[in-house]
Order: C-alpha cells, then sequence, then structure tokens
C-alpha cells in the first residue's frame, strides 16, 4: 500500500501523464471552490415504473409505429434514428475524394441499436440486481459475436449516457450499441499506446496499469475475483472511473459467465456508491472500451468499462471549455485521491 496520505489535496497543482492516451492532464485542486455565478445542474430524479408516453417501455409505440414487445428483460431492437446504417446514402465517386485528398467523404456505414435494460422505466443499470446487470452484459457480449462475424462492421461503441444533464433524449435506462466500419478514436489511442508501451518497457500497459493502482491502493472502488473498479490516477473528470476485467480480454466475446457476474458486481458497487456520495441516480457516460472486430488479433488490448461522470461536486457541472474543447487538453479541478476517498468512505448496505 502506498504511503501517500490521502487527505490534504486541496491546492495540489500539477500535471500527470495519461499512459493510454499518451497526453498531459493538468490538476488545480484549488480551482475547485471557486466562485461560480450560474445555477446549478440537477441529476435525474425518479419516476414511476411505466410511464404511457415512454417509447423504450414495454407496449408503446415508437416514433414510427412500431410496438414495442411486452418484454421482461433486455430489449434490442435497430435504432429508429439511426446515426449509422447500412442502408445510408452512397457517395458518388466524384464528391468522394476533393482537392487532390485534402478532403473526403463517404456512406455513414454501420449499425445502430438500442438496448434497453429492463421493462421498468425507473430501474437503472445500478438499480438491478447482480444478476440482472450480467444479463444485460451477457446480451452485449452475444451483440459483439454478431458483429464480430458482419462482413462491414470493424469496430463497435457500446455506451451509456445517463441522466439529463448528458443529454439523454429518454429517461428510460438503456444503452447504445455503434457498430462502423471504422475503428473508433479512443480504441486506436489505445492500441497505439500499448503497442508503444510493449516496445518500450515489453510488458502489457493495462496490466501494469491494475497492478499500479493495486500497489497504491488508495484509488480502488470495488474488487472482486474476476474485476476491479478503480479511480486512475490518471483520471480527467472527478469521479472518472475503469472497470476491468482481471483477465485480459480483447472484448466481451471472450468473457466466461463468472467474469461477467464479476464485472457486474464491480460495477454495481462504483455506480452506487456515486449514487449514495450524491444522494441521487448519479449522471454518467459510460463506454465499453473494446478492441475492433476486423479479423485481426490484439492480444495486447484488454477491454474495460470507462465512466465519466460530468459533475465535479453536487450539482456543479464540469464544463469542457476553452482548454479541453479549443486546445484538446484536459484540466481538472479535483484530484483523484480526493475523489476516490470520497467513494471509498461510503458503506453500502449490501455489496455483492
Amino acid at each position: 500500500m502506498t504511503t501517500e496520505n490521502v487527505t490534504g489535496f486541496e491546492g495540489k497543482w500539477e500535471k500527470r501523464w495519461h499512459p493510454l492516451r499518451r497526453e498531459w492532464i493538468v490538476y488545480a485542486g484549488h480551482r475547485n471552490n471557486r466562485p461560480w455565478n450560474f445555477g446549478l445542474k440537477s441529476a435525474s430524479t425518479k419516476s414511476e415504473a411505466y410511464d404511457p408516453g415512454c417509447y423504450l417501455c414495454p407496449r408503446n409505440s415508437r416514433v414510427h409505429g412500431n410496438a414495442n414487445p411486452d418484454y421482461r428483460d433486455v430489449f434490442i431492437f435497430d435504432n429508429d434514428h439511426p446515426v449509422v446504417g447500412l442502408n445510408a446514402p452512397a457517395i458518388d465517386e466524384h464528391h468522394a475524394v476533393l482537392h487532390n485528398g485534402l478532403y473526403q467523404r463517404a456512406a455513414a456505414t454501420g449499425i445502430a441499436r438500442v438496448v434497453c435494460y429492463d421493462p421498468r422505466h425507473n430501474q437503472s443499470l445500478t438499480d438491478l440486481e447482480v444478476d440482472q446487470i450480467a444479463t444485460v452484459f451477457s446480451a452485449l457480449r452475444d451483440q459483439m459475436k454478431f458483429f464480430a462475424e458482419h462482413p462491414a462492421i470493424k469496430s463497435v461503441l457500446i455506451f451509456e449516457n445517463k441522466g439529463e444533464i448528458v443529454g439523454v433524449s429518454n429517461p428510460h435506462p438503456h444503452c447504445q450499441i455503434y457498430a462502423t466500419d471504422f475503428v473508433f478514436n479512443l480504441f486506436q489511442k489505445e492500441l497505439d499506446a500499448a503497442k508503444a508501451w510493449r516496445n518500450e518497457k515489453g510488458s502489457n500497459i493495462f496490466a501494469d496499469i491494475i497492478a499500479a493502482e493495486q500497489k497504491d491502493e488508495i484509488r480502488i472502488i470495488a474488487e472482486n475475483e474476476h474485476a476491479i473498479a478503480f479511480i486512475p490516477f490518471f483520471a480527467r473528470f472527478a469521479y472518472e472511473a475503469y472497470v476491468f476485467p482481471k483477465r485480459k480480454h480483447a472484448t466481451l466475446i471472450t468473457m466466461s459467465d463468472d467474469e461477467l457476474k464479476g464485472l457486474a458486481a464491480a460495477f454495481q458497487i462504483l455506480t452506487r456508491k456515486y449514487d449514495a456520495n450524491f444522494n441521487t441516480s448519479f449522471p454518467y457516460v459510460m463506454a465499453f472500451a473494446q478492441a475492433p472486430v476486423d479479423g485481426e488479433l490484439y492480444d495486447d488490448y484488454h477491454m474495460h468499462l470507462l465512466l465519466c461522470p460530468p459533475l465535479r461536486q453536487p450539482g456543479l457541472q464540469k464544463f469542457l471549455a476553452g482548454p479541453e474543447t479549443g486546445a484538446d487538453t484536459f484540466m481538472a479541478d479535483t484530484i483523484p485521491e480526493e475523489k476516490a476517498a470520497e467513494l471509498r468512505r461510503i458503506t453500502l448496505n449490501v455489496e455483492r
């Protein structure tokens, strides 16, 4: 265990290297209490189990008139407003490449799907029992098996926007799948980082990160036989967390049922601590980071969940402003150890 004190982070001011993005993150803990003259953002509130106006609830009609089945657990369908599609408009070859290759366009080829976790309108993924969360993860594993065999798909992003504050269009708990014919930027960055680390150090960068977090211990939020959740040393958002299966898998496809349940248990403890810390259904953006499914081997990649909550204090949002949006460099107003300590102090009634 590290000897670093977990208290006294107020005013800590430094930069830390993000090994997976290969970029600097600047931390200025003294800025979190600076004056704020605008209204605070509210998080999601609980609703009824069934909403007759919700197009994701069982038996209700969606925007194009299709009626949802009377589903009992996980329900998956093709997005009615897809961002990518197999029938996306073709681009004429005369307009595909412009200005000597400087500008390029192509069809937005892919498959977009919606995954409803549960028929109940007011049950977040966090609210479900561990076995039910594992059922969701198992359904996502089945989706990955399908996409891995699809000739048009090279990369799959599974993500959840939880809470009105992050712009979710429907409060019924669900995630989305974007399966595309190109590799998502974050996954490519992590692949490049893993390759560079392997060439330089001769080891796996993900295994080294997990080992470092286990050695320091102070940022670990949940751990079991099969999975571990922590706020990393290099977190960008105040409560940003990673959830890794302990055994290395490139995607969900090769994970066993026991491993999925372990991943679900670690996820549940982390997110229930989020809720308890803020006394609300805590908003976040979550992504399943996975290797491409283009037929190549990615033995050095280690799939994981990445959770990026937008709040840095109760009701106070972290805005991506000048440095983040204007210069693509993240500036954090809190210190990872400080926020990990908050969550580590919380004792849940039930931790599975």
